[in-house]
């Protein structure tokens, strides 16, 4: 009876020794841990924004350069336009003149065709009977008959010539006045066109201009909580190495065993200081458990150890084949305890440690399920 007595003793003072271990340096190191856990996440939420920046950024560098792209082939054209603008102007000279020509003629054929009106109006000209009529014989009718066809020839003839002159000049008319209105119609329409491009383009440059404005904070912001995030991995080391050099170089006592749902117990007492989920842009595929350098890590539940080896980022890593698919994982072990072989639920497997990719001293523990990483809380 004494000598129970003397063992629970013992173990209550382990169990206040466990207990005290965790409620000092380790909840320093906890809320730490929490502090950085939040700049982390906060940086790669900056960093998304910052990749989103950057591809809004170069969208609209390469619209810029589209429109910049289309204004030179529209000043191209702007310039051919210009150019047969004044081939246009300079033919539409030699037809101004040619114009003024037969304005000209058209002018005298005028007055020769109203002087003749008068004249036949004065003269009181007879007619082709009257001509017959009076003629002394065969010759002098045939003669006076010809005589009197040929003035209407020449009469009509004049009539024609200023019709002709008339139609000719509304033609000529006609045709410069389109040549002008077809030539000024297209060089505003490139004007028009020009410049809502170049408005366009300045729009684009100010937002780009934004955007790199916005882009530049970002990376600042980045840049401030990369340090903030060294900094705090700096004092959770510093913490954790303090409380290392203060306990003795004794095994830590592994402490009560504590109970999980499912037949399964954790594998070492302390508080979860980074959950399963995603986390820095990937998933973080178990728990992160905060204890002490050589606390003893004891196997969640039965099984055979399938893995004991150091493993990329995981550091010290064991795996424990509980079958039916089922197998837990401990990772960033400072030692082994057990290296294969079968073990039993509570067997201390490992020690916790910092090897592999970690900030500070604590168990990586995962649950997985035909190889899937699963929530470890479902099953403690």
């Amino acid at each position: 009876m004494p000598e129970d007595r003397s063992k629970s003793v013992r173990f209550a003072l382990a169990a206040c020794a466990a207990a005290l271990t965790l409620v000092g340096a380790p909840a320093l190191a906890q809320d730490l841990e929490s502090q950085k856990s939040a700049k982390q996440a906060e940086l790669e939420s900056v960093r998304e924004k910052g990749e989103v920046l950057s591809t809004e950024i170069a969208g609209y560098s390469k619209q810029i350069d589209q429109l910049a792209g289309e204004v030179a082939v529209l000043r191209n054209r702007e310039a051919i336009v210009a150019e047969e603008l004044a081939e246009t102007e300079a033919q539409l000279d030699t037809e101004k003149a040619h114009l003024d020509a037969l304005r000209e003629k058209l002018g005298r054929s005028l007055k020769i065709l109203s002087k003749r009106l008068v004249e036949i109006y004065k003269s009181d000209q007879p007619d082709a009977l009257t001509v017959i009529l009076d003629s002394d014989g065969f010759d002098d009718l045939v003669s006076r008959y010809d005589y009197l066809n040929r003035i209407q020839d020449q009469d009509a003839g004049i009539v024609d010539r200023v019709r002709g002159l008339r139609n000719e000049t509304e033609d000529l008319v006609g045709e410069i006045r389109n040549a002008r209105d077809e030539i000024a119609a297209k060089k505003a329409e490139l004007e028009r066109t020009r410049m809502q491009l170049e408005a366009r383009e300045a729009e684009l440059d100010a937002v780009r201009d934004d955007k790199a404005a916005a882009l530049d904070a970002t990376q600042e912001r980045e840049h401030e909580l990369e340090g903030d995030i060294s900094d705090l991995s700096a004092q959770i080391q510093e913490q954790l190495q303090q409380q290392s050099s203060t306990t003795s170089s004794d095994p830590l006592p592994a402490g009560p065993i504590q109970g999980a749902s499912g037949g399964f117990i954790w594998p070492v007492n302390g508080p979860v200081s980074s959950p399963f989920g995603p986390r820095w842009g990937r998933l973080h595929a178990g728990i992160d458990i905060s204890a002490p350098s050589g606390t003893p890590i004891r196997a969640v539940k039965d099984g055979n150890v399938v893995l004991a080896a150091p493993t990329s980022g995981y550091g010290n890593y064991t795996c424990i084949d509980h079958g039916g698919g089922l197998s837990s994982c401990y990772a960033h072990q400072s030692s082994y305890a057990i290296t294969s072989g079968s073990v039993s639920q509570g067997d201390v497997i490992g020690y916790v440690g910092c090897t592999g990719s970690c900030f500070g001293d604590h168990l990586h523990f995962e649950i997985r399920v035909n190889g899937v990483p699963t929530d470890p809380l479902g099953y403690l």
